[in-house]
């Protein structure tokens, strides 16, 4: 193997490296912001929704193969509107993008995959029902927090 090739190499496995640490911010500030909805905070959400644009906005697609980079840049211009919406919103509005934003971490997962288990849950009552991920198989409903905590199943392991 040539000496460019090596670089190359190294390169594209820093910049995978670079994305990946960005890919699990962005988990770690959609998870806050559920238990933020958990807790039926509506100021703590919308300062976490806050926190979730700003690494969605610091997410670097370009370790990805060209098709999934145009995937992710459409995942996450709707991630971002989502959690800027509910950075401004009174909780129930939040919730509702909350289920949308949910669906685009879901799909970011997919291409970028994740070091941790991960579980999707369903609330089948919530918006002709609506999921989420989480960390724990525990069910805690984001979409109805204290009103209806467990309500919802897990439906899927992500690993």
């Amino acid at each position: 193997m040539s000496i460019a090739a090596m670089l190359l190499l190294v390169v594209s496995f820093t910049n995978a490296q670079s994305s990946d640490v960005k890919a699990e911010a962005i988990l770690s500030d959609y998870f806050s912001l559920k238990d933020a909805l958990i807790g039926d905070d509506t100021k703590k959400s919308a300062q976490e929704g806050s926190k979730l644009v700003a690494s969605l906005k610091a997410f670097d697609a370009s370790s990805y193969s060209k098709e999934n980079q145009e995937e992710l840049a459409d995942i996450i211009e709707d991630a971002t509107e989502h959690a800027e919406h509910i950075s401004e919103s009174a909780i129930d509005h939040q919730r509702e993008h909350f289920k949308t934003l949910s669906k685009d971490i879901a799909d970011l997962v997919s291409i970028t995959g994740t070091k941790s288990t991960l579980y999707e849950q369903f609330c089948p009552m919530y918006d002709k029902g609506s999921a989420w991920l989480s960390t724990s198989k525990e069910v805690k409903n984001p979409y109805y927090g204290s009103k209806m905590l467990k309500c919802g199943k897990v439906q899927k392991t992500i690993q």
